[in-house]
């Protein structure tokens, strides 16, 4: 009895030793040095630190080597990294100088305005978009779609050929597709408009993830994504609706009447216009569709779609 008892108590005092467990010593704080701040505080602001990777867009960037007390060069669609950068409070120039290297030989400063006039993030998506930030380009590019956007859509309505919310065919995805474009170069020019700042560090850092990003560049990059998937869709619709040769023709007019959505939206949006014209599209866009080109009748004979009932145009069957 007193051996079963002594088991007992030394069963427990092993499970009560076993639950025990000694404190690990607390590490210390991660506490930052002054020039790791620095260096967190100028990517806040700059949105790129050093080992940031540059191309050269301009025709040649020009570069101070303090080594040899002299200058040099790199060329268009030279390659730089970021190796240093310093701040001198002093320069009434620039305050910021920027360190940035080809390669071990090929190594200067350059004043950061400077600089980031003459290269471009090395990256593909960044490259479009400096393409079509520039508003200046934007304008002129506007003036010769437009034009050009109007010569074809003439030549197509002379031609009586079917024109997207016009002589449309019976699909959505035309639509839609148009108004997806609209509607992407409204918040493109919003997110320029209202935070620029956010889009200045997806230029520095873009990524076509719509979930990785804040919800206002989440939503520009879903609806691009969005808008080429609706646009496979319409090529194949309407492949499937038209003959070879009108398909190509309203495939060339549906390509103009995007083109002039984009440019028009997103100048004007940036002038506050844009928003009132938008509304003012969608409500005339919808219109047109479901006013003249949804067909709501189907032929009992060959399944054609009809607008109206009476006589199939494609099979001659009298729909009543």
């Amino acid at each position: 009895m007193l051996k079963s008892r002594l088991f007992i108590v030394l069963c427990v005092a092993m499970l009560l030793q076993s639950c025990y467990r000694a404190e690990s010593p607390t590490p210390d704080a991660f506490v930052p040095t002054e020039e790791q701040m620095d260096s967190i505080s100028f990517y806040t602001t700059h949105h790129y630190s050093q080992n940031y990777n540059f191309i050269v867009v301009a025709d040649s960037l020009r570069l101070i080597n303090n080594e040899l007390l002299d200058s040099l060069s790199v060329y268009k669609g030279d390659r730089l990294v970021v190796a240093d950068i310093m701040m001198l409070p002093a320069d009434t120039v620039d305050s910021v100088w920027v360190q940035v290297a080809r390669d071990e030989e090929t190594i200067g400063w350059a004043h950061e305005t400077y600089l980031l006039t003459a290269v471009a993030p090395d990256n593909l998506i960044s490259r479009f978009i400096d393409f079509f930030s520039d508003t200046h380009l934007l304008i002129m590019l506007g003036i010769v779609v437009v034009c050009i956007a109007l010569l074809v859509v003439s030549r197509l309505y002379k031609r009586h050929a079917r024109i997207v919310h016009f002589r449309d065919v019976n699909s959505f995805y035309p639509t839609l597709l148009a108004l997806l474009v609209s509607l992407s170069a409204v918040v493109y020019s919003s997110i320029q408009l209202f935070d620029p700042e956010s889009w200045r560090h997806y230029y520095y850092h873009p990524s076509l993830n719509p979930f990785s990003l804040p919800v206002h560049l989440g939503i520009f990059v879903a609806l691009v994504w969005t808008a080429a998937i609706v646009a496979i869709a319409a090529v194949s619709d309407i492949s499937h609706r038209l003959q070879a040769g009108e398909t190509v023709l309203y495939l060339f007019g549906l390509a103009a009447v995007c083109s002039v959505d984009y440019v028009a939206f997103s100048v004007l949006t940036l002038y506050y216009v844009g928003y009132p014209l938008f509304l003012a599209y969608v409500v005339f866009a919808l219109w047109r569709y479901f006013r003249y080109n949804r067909a709501r009748y189907v032929c009992g004979n060959c399944g054609q779609p009809l607008r109206s009932k009476g006589l199939c145009p494609n099979c001659g069957a009298e729909n009543i």
